[in-house]
């Protein structure tokens, strides 16, 4: 089992650390290095590869030279020239006293095999755009680190997402599958995946082990592989429920996926399994039980998994019980904070903790309508604001004061310099004091109250004519909205409602509801405007009647998205 991964001047990472364990779960998000990681652990495998098979496993002189590895080589790490594999690009640095240095990828693994603790490290060096050098790496006192056997021996598999299934499928040996998965090309090897479990030692006890959890997870028979000689090829198909006989191909991407990640862990025991998002293309109550499945059949297989996944259910999933790193700033582990702290990010959700280490501020609002309303306000007025509220971390309350409390505080715990800010309709009790979360209640019944303006839904209107059927339309459209007003208007005053255009009226359900029904009912067209498109109404409204409140609020976001801190270090 790997215990510990550290990194140097690879890729995104200049000096990393990594913690390792029987099953790991690396999240983050996009481009923030995860797939990266296990391609340093590949990149690892295959300098220990190639040196036991040039120098031997075993103590290393100081002054032995590197063997060569051709990028080509490197099917699970595939990159057009070997210079991208260096940090920034920089194979080398001015040394002090002229000349230059070479910058070295350094990547150390610590383990434990049969009980013994184990660590090898190797360094890399940039020879040219096809190639580079690897040897052992130099330690503190000019000494090389030793090679143990235990490194050797090790399995390393390295499996991308299902990228479709392809037609046809030839045999192939074991390397050229190797490469097939390295480059993601995974549609041209599961059948091959499943006749190495049926051919290899207990092939048909793992094959049948195989069958049964297929069975158990989509209700389908899977046929043993068979391999047609005459074409070279391999053929598979499957039973469904109902008994239809089908060729895999017309399985679904969520069962391919299944299929793929069941067969490589039996065609590959005791081995360390790099899944790269193996919740792709599963549904969100499938991908619980799959990351429940794989940790099993890993524990029967004597494997190790190290997972890179998005997915907040498998991310809560493993928080309880595995090590969870999270990519944020420097990889470090999110699942070790403590039980007080683990039982409060486990009630939150640990996804939130990842957003709140990463955005460094959190707004809380009374539903996603709100946000887009807010978006568009600050995009109308040009404020700084729109850009703090392009991807910020949102967490909707339902206009509950107590719950945003509750979610902030808990996230602080963990993250104690985290921001925060909270918008809330109008309530009938004044808001509890807090030092640390910035609050605002409209003066208004609710936020929609300033999307209410005589001029903006008639200009709407005229928008909305001259899109759907050209410009003649936009005048007539805008005089059936200015009907629809009077309308909803004088039925309000009728039933002793408040005024539409005032604070007090809660105008998503009493007025905006009713005037668009009757609008589009005038139009002879069915309702295109429900609650939740209510924003679009935003870049119609006045830019006069957006000072004051709305820019008092876009100010204080903005403020508090210049406060966070995300993690950077």
């Amino acid at each position: 089992m790997l215990t510990k991964l550290k990194i140097r001047n690879f890729k995104l990472f200049d000096d990393v650390e990594i913690e390792l364990g029987d099953r790991v779960v690396l999240v983050g998000p996009n481009n923030s290095g995860k797939t990266s990681a296990l391609q340093a652990l590949s990149l690892w495998d295959a300098g220990v590869k190639r040196w036991v098979e040039k120098r031997g496993a075993g103590s290393v002189p100081p002054r032995r030279p590197g063997v060569t590895i051709n990028r080509r080589d490197l099917v699970t790490v595939p990159v057009p020239s070997a210079k991208l594999l260096w940090h920034g690009l920089h194979t080398q640095r001015a040394a002090a006293g002229g000349g230059s240095v070479k910058i070295l990828i350094e990547i150390t693994v610590e383990g434990i095999t049969a009980g013994t603790p184990w660590h090898s490290g190797f360094e890399f060096y940039y020879a040219n755009e096809e190639s580079f050098y690897c040897r052992s790496l130099t330690m503190d006192d000019g000494s090389r680190m030793e090679v143990p056997a235990a490194a050797s021996e090790l399995q390393l598999a390295y499996l991308p997402p299902m990228s479709g299934l392809a037609a046809n499928e030839d045999r192939l040996d074991q390397g050229s599958v190797n490469v097939r998965l390295g480059e993601g090309r995974t549609a041209e090897v599961l059948r091959n995946l499943c006749w190495q479990v049926r051919q290899g030692n207990g092939g048909e006890a793992r094959w049948s082990a195989l069958v049964q959890r297929m069975k158990d997870l989509f209700g389908i028979t899977l046929h043993p592989p068979q391999y047609v000689s005459e074409r070279g090829q391999i053929v598979m198909d499957f039973s469904t429920a109902a008994g239809i006989r089908l060729d895999l191909s017309s399985s679904g991407r969520g069962e391919q996926q299944t299929l793929l990640l069941l067969a490589h862990m039996a065609a590959n025991p005791r081995s360390v399994l790099l899944l790269d998002e193996p919740d792709a293309h599963l549904e969100i109550l499938r991908q619980r039980q799959i990351y429940q499945i794989l940790s099993q059949a890993a524990a029967e297989s004597g494997s190790q998994i190290i997972a890179a996944s998005h997915s907040e259910v498998i991310l809560n999933e493993a928080a309880d019980r595995d090590v969870v790193v999270a990519f944020v700033g420097s990889p470090h582990r999110i699942d070790d904070r403590g039980s007080r702290l683990l039982k409060s990010l486990k009630d939150i959700g640990f996804e939130h903790y990842y957003q709140a280490e990463e955005v460094g501020w959190v707004l809380y609002l009374e539903g996603s309508t709100d946000l887009a309303i807010l978006r568009a306000f600050a995009e109308r007025l040009g404020h700084p604001a729109a850009a703090a509220l392009e991807r910020p971390f949102v967490h909707y309350v339902g206009n509950q004061p107590r719950k945003a409390q509750e979610h902030f505080y808990g996230l602080r715990e963990a993250k104690p310099d985290l921001a925060g800010m909270a918008v809330y309709d109008r309530l009938e009790v004044p808001l509890p004091e807090d030092p640390n979360l910035r609050r605002h209640m409209w003066r208004r019944r609710e936020l929609e109250n300033y999307l209410c303006q005589r001029e903006t839904l008639l200009a709407f209107a005229a928008s909305q004519g001259r899109d759907q059927q050209g410009d003649l339309f936009s005048t007539s459209w805008r005089e059936i909205m200015d009907g629809s007003i009077e309308e909803i208007e004088n039925a309000l005053k009728k039933l002793g409602k408040p005024d539409p255009w005032g604070p007090d009226l809660k105008v998503t359900d009493e007025f905006l509801e009713p005037l668009f029904k009757r609008f589009y009912r005038e139009l002879g067209l069915p309702d295109l405007m429900r609650k939740t498109d209510y924003h679009a109404l935003a870049p119609f409204v006045p830019a006069g009647a957006l000072n004051g409140e709305i820019t008092q609020v876009l100010d204080a976001i903005a403020g508090t998205a210049a406060e966070a801190t995300p993690r950077k270090d």
